[in-house]
């Protein structure tokens, strides 16, 4: 009985799952082309070691088409070759800004502060954030701009297709989308002005300067992280409308290459997502009980002979997959993050958990060379 319950269970958790997807998967487009004139744009980008990524970074936002664009770039303290190669590419392109960073304030964030400081550098009225590492296609900011006055938003943000490398990247990047397409409810997001539904990319984020002064920009979280959900759900707190987009078509970037790289870069952000004590315990049993169990009650089930229980348990397995199956053909993701998805869940949910248990034992992140409390 216990068997059979726990295999109702998968199933009703896998059900819920496939249906969010399906149901996200049914409203998440790409943004379109076709603003009524020409935008003005400032492009942001912070950058701090990034020698082998500002150049590449520079020449998409530099070939950006249908609009003006000024590219602003923070050289926060880096050690490498990055202030040399911002200083060449600016003597030889005046759309180029070089902003030096200032000390790190207590309290602060390094990758908040530097976005702050180009925020407050801007001129222009639409501010497009980009991650050093996110590659541009000559239409992106366009494309986004378009939307946002297609839709009247005030904010537009969306996950670049995530270039996948190494095995560990193929496995775990995409578990990024799991959580976010799997849970949710882009359509009631769109509906209601709940700050609780606003949700972004930090990498790949435009926002109208009105609406970003109104929400306090980065300043209102200067100790946080996470500004892919703290800057739209501000926006949408102070009375702006944000949205999420299929950004796969527009901006591509490589998040991380190594395991620790993608253990440590997942938790600096985890508690200001799933890892907190309430949140983390409904996390595992969704991720877990929806995306594990069923793995388990199937092969249990076949032991013990359990016709009723494989049956359950094998339409959760098959109801999951097809789900990451849809996912992984529209977001151009690895089909070897299909066949192991499991195993992405089981390490999503070791990362929350050792990230609750750093911040309960006071321990904070580090990234960057930086260290931060909780």
């Amino acid at each position: 009985m216990i068997l059979l319950a726990l295999s109702i269970a998968g199933l009703a958790l896998a059900l819920l799952f496939a249906g969010m997807v399906a149901a996200n998967l049914g409203v998440l487009a790409p943004p379109q082309a076709g603003a009524s004139q020409r935008p003005a744009i400032s492009i942001l980008i912070p950058a701090r070691d990034e020698e082998a990524n500002i150049g590449a970074a520079l020449d998409g936002a530099l070939a950006q088409t249908g609009v003006g664009v000024e590219v602003v770039v923070l050289d926060d303290g880096s050690t490498d070759a990055t202030p040399r190669i911002l200083a060449e590419r600016a003597a030889a392109d005046p759309r180029i800004r070089i902003l030096n960073g200032a000390t790190l304030p207590e309290g602060w964030i390094g990758k908040t502060h530097a976005c702050h400081q180009l925020g407050t550098a801007a001129r222009q009225p639409l501010l497009l954030f980009v991650d050093a590492d996110v590659r541009l296609s000559e239409d992106a900011a366009l494309r986004l701009a378009a939307e946002m006055e297609t839709h009247a938003l005030d904010l537009v943000s969306g996950f670049p297709r995530q270039i996948t490398g190494s095995t560990a990247e193929r496995i775990v990047i995409p578990q990024i989308f799991t959580t976010l397409l799997g849970y949710l409810p882009l359509p009631m997001a769109r509906a209601r002005p709940d700050p609780s539904f606003g949700a972004g990319c930090g990498q790949l984020l435009m926002v109208r300067r009105a609406a970003y002064d109104a929400a306090g920009g980065h300043a209102a979280f200067a100790g946080r992280m996470h500004d892919g959900l703290n800057l739209p759900r501000n926006v949408r707190a102070s009375g702006g409308r944000t949205d999420l987009t299929d950004a796969t078509p527009i901006a591509a970037c490589r998040m991380y290459e190594t395991f620790p790289d993608i253990w440590e870069g997942f938790l600096k952000n985890a508690t200001e997502g799933m890892a907190t004590p309430r949140a983390l315990p409904v996390w595992t049993l969704l991720l877990f009980g929806g995306h594990v169990m069923p793995w388990l009650t199937l092969a249990s089930a076949l032991v013990a002979g359990a016709g009723g229980a494989a049956i359950l348990s094998a339409a959760a397995v098959i109801a999951v997959l097809a789900a990451r199956a849809a996912m992984a053909r529209r977001l151009d993701q690895p089909w070897l993050s299909v066949a192991l998805h499991p195993v992405g869940v089981l390490i999503v949910l070791a990362i929350q958990w050792t990230a609750l248990s750093r911040a309960s034992r006071g321990k904070g992140a580090t990234w960057r060379g930086r260290s931060y409390g909780i």
